[in-house]
């Protein structure tokens, strides 16, 4: 038996969409998680340094920087602590090349945001914080 504990979890949730945003943040809320937001790509980039979260919830259409940029910058970043976060894409894009390309750059996952419920998104992060 795993010692998971949500209250010692950061997830870092960058996405632009206001009313995904708050959604997701109360579900993670709810469920016990120590929860951050940025709406943009750039300001999510920072939160990653300043944050260390244990897992990041990323979108990839977004404003000033978009999600697939976020990934490569924490993938070729020069923090090995920051490097090791597990980044699970959560977009509306579905085509299989965008699928391939998130997964290439260093994704654990890639989510399409209408196929799945967040508590399902609660249920899969659980799963792969807990299996680290």
């Amino acid at each position: 038996m795993s010692d998971f504990d949500p209250k010692k979890i950061k997830i870092l949730l960058i996405e632009d969409d206001p009313f995904l945003l708050n959604m997701y943040s109360v579900k993670f809320e709810m469920d016990g998680f120590q929860i951050f937001v940025a709406d943009n790509g750039e300001d999510g980039l920072k939160e990653i340094f300043n944050v260390k979260p244990d897992i990041i919830l990323l979108d990839i259409l977004m404003p000033k920087m978009n999600g697939f940029e976020v990934l490569e910058n924490i993938k070729k970043s020069d923090n090995s602590e920051v490097k090791k976060i597990p980044v699970i894409l959560l977009t509306n894009l579905n085509q299989q090349e965008e699928i391939e390309k998130g997964m290439k750059l260093g994704a654990v996952d890639y989510l399409i945001k209408a196929h799945f419920m967040p508590s399902e998104v609660v249920g899969k992060i659980k799963r792969i914080l807990e299996s680290k």
